[in-house]
């Protein structure tokens, strides 16, 4: 499905599994694929997409499964499935040459996808504050977060998830810092993006950051 407002381009994108990926296609020239992190939608780049293709290149997002405007199945919220529909993107929208931008989530997700996908269609990747090929602490990666962290995101999910993106977007755009001068609007954006993602993505999502291979 395709919706056209002048040069400003939504619609969905269907996947192999019946679910539906909402996007957003903006401008035209070389495309700029962007991929947002975890709980957040299309939306976070919105501010980049429309200085780029304002600027002569084409900017495509879409909501990650279980996020935003996109369906919210119960299964395939994995970090193989993720990158998986991101290809499901790009072939549906034929782009070719592209800058693959991908913040946190979005940036295992980039990496992913040219690991499962390669870089035929990729001119260059921009990785965002990255989740590493490990996030969990072991033996083997002693410098990791422990399991409790993560146990800790899965229990303020479950418990208040609405309060606890609330709370998140604080620590996330640095107003926790002394003297900081805090947006009530991009707490209320960062809320909204959250809340809109389902509960299933919300806490499966978290597993697949942890340990993404």
């Amino acid at each position: 499905m395709l919706r056209v407002w002048g040069n400003r381009t939504m619609g969905t994108i269907t996947t192999r599994d019946g679910t539906d990926l909402y996007y957003k296609d903006w401008g035209l020239g070389q495309p700029v694929v962007f991929s947002h992190g975890w709980p957040l939608s299309a939306d976070a780049f919105e501010d980049q997409m429309f200085f780029l293709a304002s600027r002569g290149y084409r900017c495509i997002a879409h909501d990650r499964r279980g996020h935003g405007r996109s369906s919210q199945p119960w299964t395939g919220n994995d970090m193989d499935t993720y990158a998986d529909d991101l290809a499901t993107v790009v072939e549906s929208l034929n782009v070719r040459d592209a800058i693959h931008v991908g913040h946190s989530t979005g940036g295992g997700e980039v990496a992913r996808y040219i690991g499962r996908h390669g870089t035929k269609r990729v001119a260059k990747a921009v990785l965002i504050s990255a989740i590493p090929p490990v996030m969990l602490k072991s033996k083997a990666n002693p410098g990791g977060l422990p399991l409790e962290a993560f146990d800790k995101l899965r229990t303020a999910v479950l418990a208040d998830r609405s309060m606890f993106w609330k709370d998140l977007s604080l620590p996330f755009y640095g107003y926790n810092r002394p003297n900081a001068v805090i947006s009530s609007g991009v707490q209320e954006s960062f809320w909204l993006q959250g809340i809109l993602a389902g509960l299933p993505a919300s806490y499966f999502c978290i597993k697949a950051f942890q340990r993404p291979t």
